[in-house]
């Protein structure tokens, strides 16, 4: 099993990383193209373990897919096997976004639950109760949600309690193909459902309430294959623009979308970076600087997001002083603190609040990963350690981040990928 060692250097690093395509976005799309009969086609697609998983969800409902450079094809035609089994929608959440596209264009489906992750149980039922609203009838028997309904979605309205971005993709996807006019209140504004939305238009969808709170769809009959640019991937971006901060050095994230990370850059300059943004690209600047703790709070797009708490915690090691991390998102997703205290870090959890004592000296260490963004978090911390880090798991970060180590030697941060197992091999 693959992991990670960032040798002792702590040197600032200085470069340009060129952000890829946001998997969370192409997630949803791969599974809209099952709202058509067709081949689809989405660029600007990442090479991640993800898409893999996603596309082995999709070949054994029967789809084939097939694509070149940053492209997939997903051709429906062959759909025969309304079933997502629990082997792999155990291995990836998003696999559950199946379940509105199969009901909403077939009648029926059946779709394993997804379970709890690495920090928690995060409930469904937003995604059943919103379905329902539309009128499909669901039963949960033996770990399984069954989904029918007699003919097309009735179509209805529906009000999520909380915001939450995977519910508002299943059930806008589902509105797509109901009878009549559906309307989804207090949806989701992440720009990955933007993203979908503009995919669902090329298919033929009506959706009106794009970048709002208000999703209105009226129902089609049938949607023809869709065509889709995957968004830049604006966790990647904050992500090395943590290594800048973190390491008092320059990093500039090019081929994005500012306005995704605005939240994430006023982070950076509440600490005391110096931040410049063009039309594509963003720079954080710490050279010289000198960094101020903060208080953080992650909230629902447009506030700052839960998927940066971990890198951000990371780089707020490196600030003297007492910093507040606050995840209003998800109140249990703190397992990096145990890997980033075994480095040395002073923190303290009460509830869903972090006190981070920054500017102690961290130590290299044998740490793993708990989950995506927790891995990352390792890394950044590993670049400003005393000693070899070495990171286990790093299949996690494999999950989400494309050409990591590639990337970070682009901006001079030295991060080796190592397996030991076929070391012991030889």
């Amino acid at each position: 099993m693959d992991q990670f060692i960032v040798p002792q250097v702590k040197a600032p690093v200085n470069g340009e990383v060129e952000i890829s395509g946001a998997k969370n976005a192409v997630l949803a799309v791969m599974a809209a193209a099952l709202l058509a009969d067709g081949v689809s086609e989405i660029t600007n697609v990442p090479h991640l373990k993800d898409m893999k998983t996603m596309s082995d969800v999709l070949r054994v409902i029967g789809c084939h897919i097939n694509g070149g450079s940053h492209v997939l094809r997903i051709d429906t035609r062959g759909v025969d096997h309304l079933e997502a089994p629990y082997e792999l929608v155990k291995t990836m959440r998003a696999s559950f976004y199946v379940l509105g596209p199969l009901v909403a264009r077939f009648g029926r489906c059946r779709v394993s639950l997804p379970g709890g992750c690495a920090w928690g149980p995060r409930p469904v039922d937003l995604h059943l109760k919103g379905l329902e609203a539309l009128g499909a009838k669901i039963t949960v028997t033996h770990g399984y949600v069954e989904a029918t309904c007699q003919g097309r979605l009735p179509g209805g309205n529906f009000n999520f309690p909380i915001s939450s971005v995977g519910a508002t993709v299943n059930v806008l996807m589902a509105a797509t193909l109901a009878k009549g006019v559906s309307v989804l209140q207090n949806a989701a504004l992440e720009p990955e459902i933007d993203n979908l939305i503009d995919f669902l238009t090329s298919m033929g969808a009506k959706i009106q309430g794009r970048g709002t709170r208000t999703l209105t769809v009226q129902g089609v009959e049938s949607l023809r294959p869709g065509t889709g640019v995957t968004i830049p991937d604006r966790i990647e971006a904050g992500t090395f623009l943590c290594a800048a901060a973190i390491t008092r050095g320059r990093v500039k994230v090019t081929r994005i979308i500012p306005e995704h990370i605005a939240s994430t850059l006023d982070a950076f300059r509440e600490i005391g970076c110096k931040v410049n943004v063009g039309a594509d690209w963003a720079e954080v600047d710490a050279r010289q600087q000198e960094l101020k703790p903060m208080s953080l709070v992650t909230l629902p797009f447009p506030g700052f997001p839960t998927d940066m708490q971990a890198p951000f915690m990371a780089t707020l090691l490196s600030i003297p002083g007492n910093s507040l991390v606050q995840d209003t998102v998800y109140n249990d997703r703190f397992k990096h603190v145990a890997e980033l205290e075994r480095l040395g870090a002073s923190i303290q959890l009460n509830g869903n609040t972090a006190t981070i004592k920054g500017g102690l000296p961290l130590e290299g260490a044998d740490i793993m990963g708990s989950d995506l963004r927790a891995s990352a978090a390792l890394v950044l911390a590993g670049l400003i350690a005393e000693g070899e880090t070495t990171i286990s798991r790093i299949y996690h970060l494999d999950r989400g981040y494309e050409d990591f180590e590639a990337k970070m030697a682009k901006i001079g941060a030295t991060v080796k990928r190592f397996n030991p197992d076929a070391r012991d091999a030889e």
